[in-house]
């Protein structure tokens, strides 16, 4: 299988509001380091699996409305934790989303997506699925 890996990057604030966090049970920030894989069987006739201007430009897009943002304040998150894998899928999602409306002009070519957090140079989290 092929793959082209992009990378970005959010800063958040938030808190986990349980014991089981420990001290990342206050109000603290983070800066994420965001990967998006994008997996393929083939590639195209210019030899790509997609065109790594455009699966920028989406990473870019669909953390944007992540950027700076106290993650505590946002209406979807409402009673959840916002955990480093709970961003993982979120951003999957949204993700996806793109691919499936052809936003990377991958004409289908797209099976398979993971999104990589790293939390820290010692700990990141990942999700991954089919299109």
């Amino acid at each position: 299988m092929f793959a082209v890996e992009v990378r970005d990057h959010i800063m958040i604030g938030h808190s986990l509001p349980s014991p089981v966090f420990g001290p990342a049970q206050g109000m603290h920030g983070a800066t994420f380091t965001v990967d998006a894989a994008f997996y393929t069987e083939e590639i195209d006739d210019h030899g790509l699996v997609v065109d790594i201007g455009l699966a920028t430009e989406a990473l870019t897009d669909v953390l944007g409305p992540l950027r700076y943002k106290n993650l505590d304040e946002v209406p979807e998150f409402k009673g959840k934790f916002t955990t480093t894998e709970f961003l993982c899928k979120h951003i999957f999602d949204a993700m996806a989303g793109t691919v499936r409306k052809g936003g990377l002009k991958d004409e289908g070519r797209v099976k398979k997506l993971r999104i990589l957090l790293h939390e820290s140079h010692v700990a990141r989290a990942w999700y991954e699925g089919e299109i």
